[in-house]
């Protein structure tokens, strides 16, 4: 029955990201082609979910979803493209990286990246389209995930609980203990922090 889903019906992927204002880590990306066969109830902008629910949620697209992927620019990309352009690169990444190729590309926000297939931007489409909704879930759970990873790397700095982002707890590490090669050396107050050591 997929198979001949898959020839008569427009495969649409959703594409999200999650990581664009923190202070370090990479920007992360997915792409999901929902299956209609096979409904996942609960779907949300990342944001309005508790990480418990988005937990859930992650396993049920994974392995619910007709076709997934996730990418990522590091922090040494977003510093040498910036934020924008690094994005956009994981957006790319994320859809190439599809198992199944999709028909068009619903991408959240007002820009594309460059793709080979017809795509559109959705603003806040991550609470308008569930497949975007559901690329918004993995990529903020693979990027959480990633962040408790530095933690443990980085045991002075608390990424498992700030995530990366400048909250005052950040900030005073930075400040404790400078910054770290997964900072984003373009960002303030690292990129401040750079220029006041030359």
């Amino acid at each position: 029955m997929r198979a001949v889903l898959q020839s008569t019906t427009a495969l649409i992927a959703g594409v999200d990201e999650a990581g664009r204002g923190p202070l370090a880590g990479a920007v992360v990306a997915a792409a999901v082609i929902l299956d209609p066969l096979r409904p996942i109830a609960g779907l949300a902008d990342s944001k309005v979910l508790s990480e418990n629910k988005r937990n859930a949620l992650y396993a049920l697209i994974t392995d619910c979803a007709l076709s997934w992927s996730i990418a990522s620019a590091s922090a040494e990309e977003i510093d040498e493209l910036n934020i924008l352009q690094a994005t956009l690169l994981a957006m790319q990444r994320a859809v190439m990286g599809l198992p199944i190729p999709p028909d068009e590309v619903l991408v959240d926000g007002n820009q594309l990246p460059v793709l080979s297939m017809p795509a559109q931007a959705i603003i806040k489409g991550d609470s308008k389209v569930q497949a975007i909704s559901a690329a918004s879930i993995l990529a903020k759970v693979t990027r959480d995930r990633m962040m408790v990873d530095y933690h443990k790397d980085y045991p002075d700095f608390s990424f498992h609980l700030h995530k990366g982002y400048g909250t005052k707890q950040h900030l005073a590490e930075i400040e404790k203990f400078g910054y770290l090669p997964v900072h984003r050396k373009t960002f303030a107050p690292i990129k401040h922090m750079l220029r006041d050591n030359r």
